[in-house]
């Protein structure tokens, strides 16, 4: 059997023979006290709920000591100003003994369960298929299989050393009129196998490479 009391502005859960701490009681050392502020009793097989407390329900108990509880420190600080004040403070308690509950409940009737409520799921919105980019073999952007004729020096483009042309040439990239023909989605797929953001437009590739295509022809 337990019950739920309320003492000094908490609530505490309490059997006989508990022992417990709770705000500073006016009474003796060795006095018994009743708690009459209770807000629900378990005996077992029923259960009482106050509304807010149950009715001639009390606990007793039996006052073994008073105290105080360990410091709490305050420090007040303000910088710059050569401020600092610190204060403690030790809160007093009553340790008391559940010596009994006493009082008669009424069964607590079990809420009412209700049906759940059945959602109409709303049919999913069709997803468009992303457009993949053309794949080589090993799964990597392809653009071309092999050159048309003589691979040009893509190196006459500003910004491309030897590295960068061997890294566009495997991506199937040969020729000054692939470069000139770039769109947004070519753009971004050679950024991103390439890891060089943002330089096909800083240095101007596609405006060279058109250049350097009309000047073969």
């Amino acid at each position: 059997m337990y019950a739920v009391v309320k003492t000094g502005g908490k609530q505490y859960r309490v059997s006989p023979g508990d022992t417990l701490r709770v705000e500073l009681l006016n009474a003796e050392e060795g006095d018994e006290v009743t708690l009459d502020q209770v807000l629900m009793m378990n005996g077992g097989d029923s259960v009482t709920i106050g509304t807010p407390l149950v009715e001639n329900a009390s606990v007793s108990a039996k006052v073994l000591q008073h105290g105080r509880a360990k410091k709490v420190e305050i420090i007040k600080f303000r910088r710059r100003k050569h401020h600092q004040k610190r204060t403690g403070h030790r809160q007093h308690f009553t340790e008391i003994e559940i010596t009994g509950i006493n009082g008669k409940g009424v069964k607590a009737a079990a809420p009412a369960k209700k049906a759940p409520a059945k959602k109409e799921e709303a049919p999913a919105p069709a997803k468009e298929a992303p457009k993949a980019a053309p794949k080589g073999p090993t799964g990597t952007v392809k653009f071309m299989d092999a050159p048309q004729g003589e691979p040009d020096n893509l190196k006459d483009i500003s910004g491309v050393g030897p590295v960068l042309e061997k890294a566009l040439n495997s991506l199937g990239i040969y020729h000054f009129s692939q470069i000139a023909a770039f769109t947004a989605e070519d753009i971004e797929a050679v950024e991103n196998e390439t890891n060089f953001p943002g330089r096909i437009e800083r240095d101007e590739w596609i405006k060279q490479a058109a250049e350097l295509a009309k000047g073969k022809s």
